[in-house]
């Protein structure tokens, strides 16, 4: 009982001392010993880092999870340390109801046809976005958390205790300075100073311990940069892998709703082949034709979808074609066009009244249309 009640006494001490020290510090009224300009960098460094992994954590939280509801329950799931339910996605949701919709209104009708058709593009999307949000939560989520929650904690514990070692350090360089200024005075004995000196030794060897500790603990927040780098690395990838599956499920969905429209509406035409948007090149589709060499004018050519294309008049130009590499799979819609699989070379080149998005590609004894946005051109 005596000896806890001394330790609470020598704590409550300590804590005076150093809340007195940082006052004075605060004031202007006590000299403070300062890190050397290294030192101040690394925990500079780390501070930026960790206010911008939370940033990002938080806004990828919103990106991969847009309903704060929802966020707030997975929150609680996982502190409370319990698996999180399924959920059902958007589209699958909405696949849902464009399914039911199709069995009430008529599933043979052209509309219902259709309902049916969108409700399996919209299912194959929502379980594309699942898979997604499953990948960016375990590869880039879980090890920015785990950097917050653990090896932040680590270090800014150590920095508490290397504050508090200051503190203790510039206490007894005070106390020592205040003990020789009374022996010049002749009001204090030797063995004062020599105790405030052996204060002041172990007070500067504990600090110095601190130090270091901590040090190594910042310097190692450029392993934490390259962990993180990998992590990123690997969120873009599965976002690329994400939305390649929704351009092709969409694209697929576009033929199918094109076939069955030109059906319905006869001689209507429908753009069924030309990709809405390019999926992943950032060559623009106009520029990427401007730069083509042009072939000599077909008759009977016009824009896609006004007239058929004579594969058999179609010439090279007579100042040369260029190679291009095909980045993604492309089955051809039509007896016009020429099917593609990824990273194979073709020729091509434009023609006078092409539309800008199409050129034409040969392989061999084949040639036909093919997308510029499927295309990397190659100098």
């Amino acid at each position: 009982m005596d000896f806890n009640m001394k330790k609470l006494a020598s704590d409550a001490g300590i804590f005076f001392t150093r809340a007195v020290q940082f006052t004075e510090e605060k004031f202007g009224q006590a000299e403070r010993t300062e890190l050397d300009a290294h030192f101040e960098n690394l925990l500079a460094r780390a501070d930026s880092t960790k206010n911008w992994t939370e940033k990002i954590l938080r806004q990828t939280e919103v990106l991969l999870q847009p309903n704060p509801s929802a966020r707030v329950e997975e929150f609680l799931y996982e502190k409370l340390d319990r698996k999180v339910p399924s959920r059902v996605t958007n589209g699958e949701l909405l696949a849902q109801y464009m399914a039911e919709a199709a069995s009430e209104l008529g599933p043979t009708t052209p509309y219902g046809k259709t309902l049916i058709k969108v409700a399996e593009a919209e299912k194959r999307l929502g379980a594309a976005e699942r898979d997604f949000i499953h990948t960016a939560s375990i590869n880039f989520l879980t090890p920015l958390r785990n950097f917050l929650e653990g090896d932040w904690k680590t270090i800014s514990k150590e920095r508490r205790l290397l504050q508090n070692r200051r503190l203790d350090l510039d206490a007894c360089k005070a106390r020592l300075k205040k003990a020789k200024a009374a022996e010049a005075k002749a009001t204090l004995w030797n063995d004062e100073v020599d105790k405030a000196e052996q204060e002041l030794r172990v007070a500067q060897t504990e600090f110095d311990r601190q130090a270091e500790v901590t040090r190594l603990l910042l310097e190692g927040i450029s392993s934490t940069h390259v962990n993180h780098l990998r992590c990123l690395h690997e969120f873009v990838e599965s976002q690329t892998t994400y939305y390649a599956q929704c351009y092709r499920h969409m694209l697929d969905l576009q033929k199918q709703l094109g076939s069955s429209q030109g059906a319905i509406f006869p001689g209507t035409f429908v753009g069924t082949t030309e990709p809405a948007s390019p999926p992943l090149s950032s060559t623009s589709p106009t520029t990427a034709a401007a730069t083509m060499p042009v072939g000599p004018s077909v008759a009977g050519l016009a824009p896609p979808g006004e007239a058929a294309l004579r594969l058999e008049e179609v010439t090279p130009p007579a100042s040369g074609t260029r190679k291009a590499r095909v980045l993604y799979d492309y089955e051809a819609a039509d007896s016009s066009e020429l099917a593609l699989l990824a990273d194979e070379l073709i020729t091509v080149y434009s023609l006078p009244g092409m539309d800008p998005d199409w050129l034409i590609g040969e392989r061999g004894n084949k040639k036909g249309k093919v997308p510029v946005t499927y295309l990397e051109l190659l100098s």
